[in-house]
């Protein structure tokens, strides 16, 4: 009964998750209302299943990865949730919450590996999973672009930028007048890391989906998996920095600029990783 509350808490973990995501970047109070909420009924959950999966062994102490990742999960939920009692903010749930749902969700599947009911299934969930990584991908890129664009627009008017064109050459090159206001740019570069966000959110939760189909629970340490979830938190780091602390220019660009290296180097992983590698042609 124990791996039915804790499939119960996974469930929770994720619905809290992806609702901690818009309450605290972008300061909605009512996805706020349903994370808090949320997030104690998974703790429950999960409480309840590890104390009826230990009772059940007559032990107090975890044997094996499944039972050490579900209690490492629990102890995370519950020390954000004492922070936000003492503290009364839930800023820390967007990296709590969604490591005690990875660290529940291998547990929560049993102790038989997970399998698609048929290979049709698998490769939609493929398509879904390669879909919103590309979009996330081009997101930032897009995001990249417009931040130096920013930048070189910013030194423009800074020191009145102007020259006259040479004899066959076209002003739009010499003036840089064909670049948007510097209000334009910032909109765009902030607006495309937003959507750029839960595209890359979703595509690492399907992803993590197929390769535990895959391989099992050893895919979390894959080099591949690992710098997938460190972009993933330099991204959420990114977007904080932007919203709480106004950031823009030429900061925003160099903060996007590493990101974006960082999602270079998760691409090139893949001729490291055992669980995702592009077959050759």
């Amino acid at each position: 009964m124990y791996l039915v509350w804790l499939r119960v808490a996974a469930v929770l973990y994720a619905v809290a998750s992806l609702s901690a995501l818009p309450a605290v970047l972008y300061s909605f109070p009512r996805w706020r209302r349903i994370c808090l909420p949320t997030a104690v009924l998974a703790f429950l959950f999960h409480f309840v299943s590890a104390t009826e999966m230990l009772g059940l062994a007559h032990r107090w102490l975890p044997v094996g990865y499944s039972e050490v990742e579900s209690l490492l999960g629990l102890l995370i939920a519950a020390i954000f949730l004492l922070i936000q009692a003492v503290y009364g903010t839930i800023s820390f749930g967007i990296f709590a919450l969604p490591a005690s749902f990875l660290l529940v969700f291998v547990p929560a599947l049993g102790a038989n590996r997970y399998s698609f009911p048929s290979p049709g299934v698998r490769v939609g969930w493929l398509v879904v999973h390669i879909g919103f990584l590309l979009a996330a991908y081009a997101c930032l890129a897009f995001s990249m672009v417009a931040s130096f664009l920013y930048l070189a627009q910013e030194r423009r008017i800074k020191h009145h930028f102007t020259m006259k064109p040479k004899s066959g050459e076209s002003r739009v090159w010499t003036s840089f007048d064909w670049l948007p206001p510097l209000d334009t740019l910032e909109r765009i570069a902030y607006a495309t890391l937003l959507f750029g966000f839960p595209c890359m959110t979703l595509g690492l939760l399907v992803g993590s989906l197929l390769a535990q189909e895959s391989v099992g629970p050893a895919y979390f340490f894959d080099p591949k998996v690992l710098l997938s979830f460190a972009m993933w938190i330099l991204y959420v780091v990114l977007l904080y920095i932007r919203r709480s602390a106004g950031l823009r220019g030429r900061k925003a660009a160099f903060l996007s600029s590493g990101v974006f290296v960082v999602m270079l180097i998760v691409w090139a992983a893949n001729q490291f990783s055992q669980v995702h590698r592009f077959p050759g042609p």
